[in-house]
């Protein structure tokens, strides 16, 4: 009997308002993704308290099918934190219209080390004096990175080669060329705190970039060396951190329901969100290089 209901109703056990009403969800959100857990993992959780609050199960032999349709709409990495926009129903078709939009990310450098990873996740590989580096300098150096400027992605990346993350490659041992320079935009720069070694940075800036390259040829332009300890995204396109990023304890369905309301809000002074794209709508998680 539970394998016909499984057949009939496409792995889904359940009929119930709730149900109904998070099948009728539709559009984008942000939720808060904290420092530790990959943005897939917090998507895996998000779609698993939400299926469960509906009283869905999902038959075992079909645990792959997909039951609800979400992804987001950039990678933040693992050590990162911040907010995460979600796509929800025919909001997955939206994703990709974010990927170049702008983003703002709250960073806290350390001068003196630097990382395989760029960050502090990675092993030391270089160590330098920082002690003569004043706060003037750092300033000065800043505005060498603000506008349209070359920037060659990390190593440990979401981008591809061969069909797997650089990232992945590296994990494995395996010899991998860094990418080329390639073109980003940075609107804004600008020094927060200095108390070295640590400074904190404020930077908004387009697809496609990584603060943890930008901390890095930071400490290269200041004759040491530089990586990331903390990373904080702080805004994506029309939506923050502070405003419109649900914690974990607010991932219900009502509770996204009016959150989509008021997200959908700002999307439609957006013009390049506002259009559904009608082919290669994206089911799963949507990858991007902005970290």
């Amino acid at each position: 009997m539970a394998e016909r209901m499984c057949g009939e109703l496409g792995s889904v056990v359940a009929h119930s308002a709730a149900a109904a009403k998070l099948f009728s969800l539709s559009g984008l959100f942000a939720v808060y993704k904290p420092k530790g857990p990959t943005c897939a993992s917090v998507l895996n959780q998000l779609k698993e308290k939400l299926l469960a609050e509906a009283g869905i199960q999902v038959c075992a032999r079909k645990r792959k099918k997909q039951i609800l349709k979400i992804g987001h709409g950039g990678t933040l990495d693992g050590a990162a934190a911040g907010i995460l926009v979600v796509g929800i129903g025919k909001g997955t078709k939206m994703l990709s219209n974010l990927l170049s939009g702008s983003k703002r990310y709250t960073a806290i450098g350390e001068l003196g080390k630097a990382t395989d990873t760029l960050d502090a996740t990675g092993k030391v590989t270089e160590e330098k004096p920082y002690d003569q580096i004043t706060k003037g300098d750092l300033e000065r150096v800043l505005q060498k990175f603000v506008g349209n400027i070359m920037q060659v992605p990390p190593l440990y990346s979401a981008l591809k080669r061969d069909g797997q993350s650089l990232s992945s490659l590296m994990k494995k041992g395996k010899a991998v060329e860094p990418n080329p320079a390639r073109p980003v935009t940075v609107y804004s720069l600008s020094l927060q705190n200095f108390q070295p070694p640590l400074f904190t940075l404020d930077v908004e800036c387009g697809g496609g970039f990584y603060v943890r390259s930008l901390v890095s040829d930071i400490g290269k332009e200041l004759s040491s060396c530089a990586s990331v300890k903390e990373l904080t995204r702080t805004k994506h396109g029309p939506f923050t951190l502070e405003e419109h990023a649900l914690h974990e304890d607010k991932w219900t369905i009502d509770e996204i329901a009016q959150s989509l309301e008021h997200c959908m809000s700002l999307v439609a002074v957006e013009p390049s969100l506002k259009k559904l794209k009608t082919e290669h709508s994206e089911e799963s998680t949507v990858n991007c290089e902005d970290k």
